[in-house]
């Protein structure tokens, strides 16, 4: 089964590759792509997570009036979650099913399993190549100009190989990735503590996408961004209806 779905995006990825002449744009076609299927789940996430900040005071008078009662507590949420249809996990999903997309990403860009196959590994794939062929594979560029020499590496290898100046655009991704993570809760209504607890969850991520091949950091840069610009269309839309 896994397999199949390595083999299933590798082939999707193929197919954009066909069309752009490019693995990173690639990427980001599939991933608008992906985006795209979920935008009736991301309106959903958006929703519940806006409907949670919005009774935590609620949910905070609760807290103090029954904090010596804690099955007291746990009804009267349940009860208060109910009468408000408020799901305290509906902004789960969506980051659930990314996840399973992420991690067979993460083996399909890197050199992740003793025995890649070029059927679903791209480094695999790419050792079929040779010469021009393969140096012109292997980039991530724009507008004629290479950003990204090898979309296959990590950034700590390019880093250690080539010092910080070849490693400064696999640098920049990290710190994208990075405020990838923390933006999306940080424009959240909410407060500064779930905030603070965001910034310190987007630095300790920080290692991992210093250890992630460039293409994974791609699609995650770019699924964020989409899901930025998503959250905040609905964000202002429930806004603008709570203000009618």
């Amino acid at each position: 089964m896994w397999e199949s779905i390595k083999t299933l995006l590798f082939q999707g990825l193929q197919s954009l590759y066909g069309v752009t002449g490019d693995w990173g744009w690639a990427i980001i076609l599939l991933t608008i792509g992906l985006r795209l299927a979920m935008v009736p789940l991301t309106v959903k996430q958006t929703k519940s997570m806006y409907e949670m900040q919005r009774i935590q005071p609620k949910i905070k008078q609760l807290q103090a009036k029954y904090k010596n009662d804690k099955e007291k507590l746990q009804e009267e949420t349940l009860k208060f979650y109910s009468e408000n249809k408020v799901n305290p996990f509906g902004g789960c999903l969506p980051i659930l099913l990314q996840m399973p997309i992420f991690l067979a990403l993460f083996q399909v860009l890197g050199d992740t399993s003793k025995t890649p196959s070029p059927t679903w590994n791209l480094p695999a794939y790419l050792g079929t190549l040779t010469g021009a062929e393969l140096t012109a594979a292997k980039e991530f560029g724009l507008f004629g100009l290479t950003i990204l020499p090898n979309i296959t590496l990590t950034p700590q290898a390019v880093f250690t190989a080539d010092g910080v100046l070849p490693a400064l655009a696999y640098i920049t991704l990290v710190v994208l990735f990075g405020l990838s993570i923390w933006l999306p809760q940080a424009l959240m209504p909410g407060e500064k503590q779930q905030k603070q607890t965001g910034m310190i969850m987007a630095v300790m991520m920080l290692w991992f996408g210093w250890i992630s091949p460039a293409g994974v950091l791609l699609y995650w840069v770019t699924s964020s961004i989409i899901g930025l610009i998503q959250q905040q269309i609905t964000l202002k839309m429930y806004a603008r209806k709570e203000g009618d």
